[in-house]
């Protein structure tokens, strides 16, 4: 699939796209007329209607989300758009696209439909395959699909595989102002680069936003009795955490399984526990503990990196004694059921959790959020979390209209669709720019209080790997994490070997490309520090 690469169209000149959007107004679109394009506030060309609000989501010709369904509509009018394209999309995202919301909107699929008179076919693909769809569709040469939508940590190995669109001439033409300092990205161009770029290009457009965030029951915390027992004990005040000698003092504190309640069920299983690792070792270095030298040399067999496993090893601790073997099913039902002091998920979980619609859970209205634990380092502390799945939209190499996919992801993941689309409770898109963090919807369907400490745990993230060979680089780091959990190996032969590993994949993948990889991510880590 090497070299397959998308064509760039030949039609738009310019100067001509306008008069052909003239041209295309004179065959009378369908739109024209109909009694919702009456109801767009002054000046503006398209958006959502029918509901209160409504206008904080519509938008002008002038807007990432104008430019790229005007661009949509000119190609359909000249005949060089096709009747529909094709988006592969997981089972549980494919509500917040169909299904209207609030009472009164369209659809986001009726609103792209009705305003470019392209049909968008959703094609649904099983959570937890996309990644195995989207492979099968490049492998096999199918051409299934215009826009595929897997985790963000498969970018490099789609982009190296030739299977997705390089989007970078896109991006220059149409202006998607992903790094818009009110409406865009949470650490502008540094955000840009941490969620749809490779190598210094732009493979994808995001459409969630899975950064890892921390929550903890406020019934428990804010109990008098409580708070005495435990300054009594540890001789300071019961607070949210800011380091992680304070969580382990509070985790410790809670952890009392004879009474169904454990300190915290942040996971330690095969394939998603080694993301909380992630936040034990990134926050061991100002402003970062990073994984590779800028030679792509592992750092994980350093001393900071048999720290970060001890203390993954010792937390086990405070956790369920089930607890290598939970996943997040089991972390979400047993943190409704009242079965944990904190711990750290989705940010969706209080909008499925702190919900009286939610009859199951029994911890409605006892939920808060903080920011992600730290190490107090040259006088700041350095808390961080990371990002990891993270559905992302990207162009299929195979794509027949590569142009007209790119624009509608530009459409879909520009800030006034995008936060219309994540307020839908319907699906698993999760806010991720600042403009989703201040919509008033959004704040009420994921709740005010924790939107505020999900943009700051936005802006203290790390990437995980998603270079090529980044399933590879990956499980070498799971499977040793797990040999360290059931102390099959110690902290220092666990990280010892992960580096060995490391180190085959990156000669394997080619040094070249890693190196490069590796130096073009730093620019996706972030700087921010806190007071102590």
């Amino acid at each position: 699939m090497i070299g397959r690469r998308l064509t760039r169209r030949g039609f738009l000149g310019t100067g001509a796209r306008w008069g052909i959007v003239g041209a295309g107004a004179l065959i009378a679109p369908r739109w024209i007329g109909q009694a919702w394009a009456q109801e767009l506030a002054p000046g503006m060309i398209g958006g959502p209607t029918g509901f209160a609000g409504a206008e904080r989501y519509q938008y002008g010709p002038d807007t990432p989300e104008g430019r790229a369904v005007e661009a949509a509509k000119a190609m359909k009018a000249a005949g060089t758009a096709p009747d529909k394209i094709v988006l592969g999309l997981s089972d549980g995202s494919i509500g917040q696209l169909t299904q209207p919301f609030p009472a009164g909107a369209p659809s986001v699929k009726e609103l792209w439909e009705r305003e470019t008179g392209i049909t968008l076919e959703i094609v649904g693909l099983p959570n937890g395959q996309e990644f195995t769809k989207t492979m099968q569709d490049i492998s096999t040469s199918a051409g299934g699909f215009d826009i595929y939508s897997t985790d963000w940590n498969r970018l490099g190995d789609l982009v190296e595989s030739g299977g997705i669109a390089k989007l970078d001439d896109y991006v220059a033409e149409y202006k998607p102002e992903w790094d818009d300092p009110v409406r865009g990205y949470v650490n502008g161009a540094q955000g840009v680069s941490l969620m749809n770029m490779y190598r210094g290009s732009t493979y994808g457009v995001s459409l969630d936003g899975d950064f890892q965030t921390w929550v903890y029951r406020t019934d428990l915390f804010n109990d008098p009795a409580e708070q005495s027992a435990f300054k009594s004990q540890y001789g300071y005040d019961l607070a949210v955490p800011r380091t992680w000698a304070q969580f382990n003092d509070i985790a410790a504190f809670f952890q009392r399984p004879d009474k169904g309640l454990f300190g915290s069920t942040d996971l330690r299983n095969q394939g998603w526990g080694y993301t909380n690792w992630y936040q034990l070792y990134t926050s061991l270095a100002s402003p970062n503990q990073y994984l590779f030298d800028n030679d792509a040399n592992p750092l994980i067999s350093s001393e900071q990196g048999i720290k970060a496993t001890q203390a993954y090893i010792d937390s086990l601790a405070h956790h369920s004694p089930d607890a290598i073997s939970w996943g997040w099913p089991e972390q979400y039902g047993n943190f409704a059921a009242g079965g944990a002091a904190m711990t750290c998920a989705f940010s969706n979980l209080p909008k499925f959790l702190d919900n009286p619609g939610n009859t199951g859970s029994t911890v409605t209205g006892k939920i808060g959020s903080m920011l992600p634990p730290g190490n107090e380092i040259d006088g700041k502390i350095v808390s961080r979390s990371v990002l990891w799945f993270s559905l992302t939209g990207m162009v299929s190499s195979q794509s027949k209209n590569p142009e007209l996919a790119y624009l509608f992801l530009q459409w879909l993941g520009s800030s006034r669709i995008y936060s219309w689309m994540t307020a839908n409770p319907g699906g698993y898109f999760d806010p991720f720019s600042l403009n989703d963090f201040a919509d008033p919807l959004v704040r009420e369907t994921y709740h005010a209080y924790h939107m505020d400490v999900v943009r700051e745990t936005v802006a203290r993230s790390v990437p995980t790997i998603n270079y090529a060979g980044a399933t590879a680089f990956n499980n070498a780091l799971d499977e040793n994490l797990m040999a360290a959990l059931t102390k099959a190996k110690t902290p220092e032969q666990a990280m010892a070997d992960t580096a060995a590993e490391w180190e085959k994949i990156t000669r394997r993948t080619g040094r070249d490309k890693i190196v490069e990889a590796v130096r073009g991510n730093m620019a996706a880590w972030p700087t921010v520090l806190d007071p102590v």
